[in-house]
């Protein structure tokens, strides 16, 4: 078994997720929702922190910076991050008073929410006069390439019910009604624009490993012999995306913004 699956979810999502992914958006995030020095900034649904840690840096020098996640495995491997504040809660009752922060971000957290439109609610309500908020979710699955030739692959191999496992991140991949959803929530001048990142793993084996142990898709679902099939046939199917420095596509992100 290879160290990546030995790992549990948290340090999975740290140690590739967050390289491969990840990092790329914590800023996109901290400069779209206005964070500046001396700023308090609120990342909802922080993980282990990567996007937190962008804002921080933003916010210094005299900003306050609180990562907030239900999860306290993703806690646990954020508070190694110093300058901090990290709070277990969950995005639709933000434990916070009303306008209490300048900026509020959310990366790649939304779709996992169960009540989407209190949590934006919840955001709006915690913002204070002038505040701004940032929210990235992943963009149309058909628009990341390598990704849905693996779900493809899923679906041929083990049939639809494995394949919709993997669909779930990309579920609010629309730009119409995520912008349906900022109006039910009544956010004011709230913008939804796609920004491309890319997805970079060191090989497919290392993707589809990082996959194998991720709790929020394949994670318990497949059994030894047949994440061996996936490796195996993987591959072939992810060949084309593979270039000298491992495999690499494009993975696009909608962003909301909306102020208050």
């Amino acid at each position: 078994m290879d160290t990546v699956t030995k790992a549990g979810p948290a340090e999975v999502y740290e140690r590739a997720f967050v390289p491969a992914l990840f990092a790329q958006w914590g800023p996109v995030l901290a400069e779209l929702a206005a964070v500046a020095p001396g700023k308090r900034v609120l990342d909802v649904g922080c993980g282990t922190g990567a996007a937190t840690v962008a804002a921080a840096s933003r916010a210094a020098p005299g900003g306050r910076v609180i990562g907030l996640d239900p999860n306290p495995e993703m806690l646990a491997v954020a508070r190694r991050k110093p300058g901090i504040e990290w709070v277990e809660g969950r995005a639709e009752a933000l434990p916070f008073p009303d306008a209490t922060q300048d900026a509020v971000i959310s990366q790649f957290a939304m779709m996992f929410f169960e009540n989407r439109l209190a949590a934006l609610k919840e955001m709006a309500r915690v913002l204070s006069p002038g505040g701004r908020m940032a929210v990235a979710v992943c963009g149309a699955l058909t628009a990341s390439p390598g990704y849905h030739a693996l779900v493809g692959l899923l679906d041929r191999l083990f049939g639809r019910d494995i394949g919709d496992a993997f669909r779930s991140p990309f579920v609010l991949g629309n730009a119409a009604a995520l912008a349906a959803l900022a109006d039910e929530a009544e956010l004011k001048a709230a913008t939804v624009a796609e920004r491309v990142g890319t997805v970079r793993f060191g090989s497919i084996a290392d993707l589809v490993a990082t996959e194998r142990a991720c709790a929020w898709t394949l994670g318990g679902l497949l059994d030894d012999d047949q994440f061996a099939c996936l490796r195996d046939a993987a591959e072939r199917e992810l060949a084309p995306f593979m270039t000298e420095n491992g495999i690499a596509f494009d993975m696009p992100a909608l962003i909301l913004t909306a102020r208050v």
